[in-house]
């Protein structure tokens, strides 16, 4: 038997994990403690009522013979894809039929699974830093890795790459830097996977935050996008779905990769499951995106309080604007994962390293506003009581 050796290549353990792990360990030290979970990105508002009633009508659907289904089409039920398309992608003049929307399990695993489409080995071009998962994955697959350095001197604003790649990752609004791209700035990389046949995976989960309606949603408002971009969505951080695990991407005919990722889809997927389904039908209902526009709104003011506090204590920051992540530098002295010790056993503070995103991450700290609003208050008093 022969093993797939680049996954021993990999780190111990996943960036996440590993916050986990100290997190917990520093628990069952301090029992008592009351640590305030400024780190991972999960959504601490609960579901709308309006997405939960649908999720509730949909579990009563599967118990009457009359409105049972088992297995649902891979690509996802039409009436779903037909509400994204024409309300995620028409009012801004994006076109697509409906077998260019693919239903998902959530956009981390799209994320991951692209790779399938792509020949074991070749270059792939990622942020540095970046989503951990588009470095591992690409590891996995035996990939070269180029990395285009985001860093304060070119305002995390990476040119594009100056030798041939296959693939590009691209996450904007950016995590974790919070960055976001013009359409003029996201010009050029159309222009170079164009010109060199590459095919640009682009990550928009958070572009439920965009605030500037001068700013792109999507990839496809860049001419000739279609041609060369895959854009994966996720309903976690839009609409709190990081439980209920549904999301889509966008593989445009245009791409030459339709009918691959169809009949990939086809064997390997067995459709994200029907309530789920229903749930982010109830997304696009009026009363739906009135709630998540104001559990939005919640997350936007955590971003601002976080950032402003922040700033006010001395520090520099970048982000929190258009995206629920503010980027810190940390103190001199310290490195990205002793910051973070630091944080946690004299403050109660879990964040994330930067350096866990990528080598030019390090010397930065993440800190994420999906939490309580009243948690960030404290802490950014336990902060100001360090120093």
């Amino acid at each position: 038997m022969q093993i797939n050796n680049y996954l021993n290549r990999l780190e111990g353990n996943y960036l996440f994990t590993e916050i986990v792990n100290r997190t917990q360990a520093y628990q069952a030290e301090h029992p008592e403690a009351e640590v305030l979970r400024l780190g991972v990105g999960d959504i601490t508002l609960p579901l709308p009522a309006v997405i939960t009633d649908a999720m509730h009508r949909a579990v009563d659907d599967l118990s009457h013979a009359e409105t049972f289904r088992g297995y649902g089409p891979e690509l996802g039920y039409e009436w779903l894809r037909r509400k994204i398309i024409d309300h995620d992608y028409a009012p801004r003049g994006i076109r697509f039929t409906l077998d260019e929307v693919f239903i998902s399990d959530g956009a981390g695993s799209d994320l991951g699974n692209l790779s399938e489409l792509f020949a074991p080995g070749g270059r792939v071009a990622i942020l540095d830093p970046s989503y951990p998962a588009y470095i591992d994955t690409s590891r996995m697959a035996g990939r070269e890795i180029v990395y285009l350095p985001c860093t304060r001197e070119n305002g995390f604003v990476p040119a594009v790459p100056d030798e041939p790649v296959d693939i590009i990752y691209l996450c904007f609004p950016n995590n974790p830097t919070g960055t976001m791209l013009t359409r003029e700035q996201l010009r050029p990389w159309v222009d170079y996977a164009l010109r060199h046949k590459a095919i640009i995976i682009y990550d928009a989960a958070y572009e439920g935050f965009i605030d500037n309606p001068e700013l792109p949603h999507s990839i496809y408002e860049v001419q000739g996008a279609d041609r060369c971009a895959i854009e994966v969505r996720s309903y976690s951080k839009t609409a709190g779905f990081t439980a209920v695990r549904c999301g889509y991407t966008v593989v445009p005919r245009a791409t030459g990769l339709n009918a691959m990722w169809k009949r990939r889809q086809c064997t390997k997927f067995n459709g994200a499951s029907y309530i789920s389904q229903r749930g982010a039908e109830a997304v696009y209902t009026p009363e739906g995106q009135a709630a998540i526009r104001a559990n939005l709104s919640h997350y936007k003011a955590t971003a601002r309080l976080l950032r402003e506090g922040l700033q006010a204590l001395g520090y520099e920051v970048f982000g929190g604007e258009h995206a629920p992540y503010i980027w810190c530098r940390v103190p001199e002295g310290y490195t990205s994962w002793s910051y973070f010790d630091y944080l946690l056993h004299e403050a109660r503070i879990v964040c994330t390293p930067g350096a866990g995103f990528g080598e030019s991450g390090e010397g930065y700290v993440r800190f994420s506003a999906f939490s309580a609003r009243e948690n960030c208050e404290k802490a950014l008093k336990r902060l100001k009581n360090l120093a």
